[in-house]
This record gives structure tokens, C-alpha cells and sequence, in this order.
């Protein structure tokens, strides 16, 4: 592929090929496709999970896919697209399938798409209309940039239920950063790991570190990978750590 080579951690991420293949021969996916020709037909989703990374899916065949899964909303907790170029039109037609409220997809893995401003916008607003399911998002290797600050305001929803959250190399600014921790201020109590590796934070890590300090913090896993922490920042979030040691289980700097 052309895209640099991906981060590391990518070996981690929950969506990823690596993770996929060491499941069970047990749990087959409901989808096996390697082009849009298979979503040319009716999708009956038995399975309750979808895994298309890296399958060539078009807008043709995002449609097919949204088309399905508002036929049938019900069954579908983990859908992974990551690794396909997906345009606006792409993202806005899988925003719709979310905004449904009997939608009851659980993860959502949409890392290497492309995903753009627009995108991000449609995705952030169907979440503030249905923010009762979704447990894990992961938007890795996308350009947003300051479009992070619309998920903030998804997860400054009490009744968001975000444990896993993936932003790493996504461009995020000291704005952007600055935005998250004061989510995190607002609803600290579900998000259990989040991944900013890759991103120039900087001295902003010092915003999260306030995060950390809050008793009701429940973050167990952080990741700040490359992101430029410097000796005020790490001594920021050492202090923090000290204040509320209880939580937090790992830290990649």
C-alpha cells in the first residue's frame, strides 16, 4: 500500500488484521469479500460480527452495506472497514445507520479510511443522536485535525458509553487535545483506554494530566507514543499519577 508504513501499535489496535487473524477458525465473519461484487446482493447479517478491512469497498458498496444494516439493525456489534477509502457520501450513509436507535453496534473500526472533516462531522452528530451503544471507535491514520473536537462533545454526553477510543496519528492539535481533556473533565467515568500516539501534543499532554488527577477517572490504558511530551509534561503526568494512582494500568510513552 502506498499510505507510510503504519504505527506500530497498529499490531494492537482492535481492529486490525494482526488481532483478526489469531480468532478461532470457530468464529468465521459474516461477510468474506475481496470486492463490491459481493455486496451486489442482499446482505443477511448471522454473525454479529463484519470484518471488510482492506476489501476495495466503494461508495456502491458502502451503500449496499448501509442499506443492509437498516434493514436489519438489530444483530451487527462489530463492523471493521478499516483500510478503504471511504468519501463523505461513504461516512454519511454508515452516520445514518448509526443515528438509527435500534442500531446496537458495539465497534466500530474505520482506521487508514480516508476519513475527512465532513466525515468526521456526520459520524460525531449521529453519535450525539445515539450515544447508548457504541463501546469502542477507531479512527487511526485520518487527517482530522481539529475535527476533534466534535467527537469532545460526544463524549461530554452522560449518557455516552465510549470505553475505547483510537486517535492516533489523526493530526490532533494542542485545540484538539485541549477539547478531549475537557470532555474528560465533563464525563470521566467511561472511557477506559485512549490512544493519542503520533500526534505533536506536546505540552498539551499537561491538560490530560488534569484529567488523570480526577478521582472519577477511570482511564486504565493511555498511549502517547511519539507525541513530543517534554520534561514539563512528564513531570505533569507523574504528578498526576501520584494524586490518583488507582486507575490507570498502562502508560506508552
Amino acid at each position: 500500500m502506498n499510505h507510510r508504513q503504519a504505527p506500530r501499535d497498529q499490531e494492537f489496535s482492535p481492529g486490525c488484521s494482526s488481532v483478526q487473524e489469531k480468532k478461532s477458525e470457530a468464529e468465521p465473519s459474516c461477510v468474506s469479500m475481496r470486492s463490491d461484487a459481493s455486496l451486489g446482493h442482499p446482505v443477511d447479517f448471522k454473525s454479529d460480527d463484519t470484518r471488510l478491512s482492506d476489501c476495495g469497498v466503494t461508495d456502491k458498496g458502502c451503500a449496499a452495506l448501509a442499506s443492509a444494516l437498516r434493514s436489519n439493525p438489530s444483530h451487527l456489534r462489530e463492523l471493521d472497514l478499516s483500510e478503504n477509502k471511504l468519501k463523505s457520501s461513504s461516512m454519511k450513509l454508515l452516520s445514518a445507520v448509526l443515528e438509527d436507535p435500534h442500531c446496537k453496534l458495539e465497534k466500530l473500526w474505520l482506521r487508514i479510511c480516508g476519513v475527512t472533516d465532513e466525515g468526521c462531522a456526520a459520524l460525531a452528530s449521529a453519535l450525539r443522536s445515539n450515544s447508548s451503544h457504541l463501546r469502542e471507535l477507531d479512527l487511526s491514520v485520518n487527517k482530522l485535525g481539529d475535527s476533534v473536537k466534535l467527537l469532545s462533545d460526544v463524549l461530554q454526553n452522560p449518557h455516552c458509553k465510549l470505553e475505547i477510543l483510537w486517535l492516533s496519528d489523526c493530526g490532533v492539535t494542542d485545540e484538539g487535545c485541549a477539547a478531549l481533556a475537557s470532555a474528560l473533565r465533563s464525563n470521566p467515568s467511561h472511557l477506559r483506554e485512549l490512544n493519542l500516539s503520533w500526534n505533536e501534543l506536546g505540552d498539551s499532554v499537561k491538560l490530560l494530566s488534569d484529567v488523570l488527577q480526577n478521582p472519577h477517572c477511570k482511564l486504565e490504558t493511555l498511549w502517547l507514543r511519539d507525541c513530543g511530551v517534554t520534561d514539563e509534561g512528564c513531570a505533569a503526568l507523574a504528578s498526576a499519577l501520584r494524586s490518583n494512582p488507582s486507575h490507570l494500568r498502562e502508560l506508552n510513552l
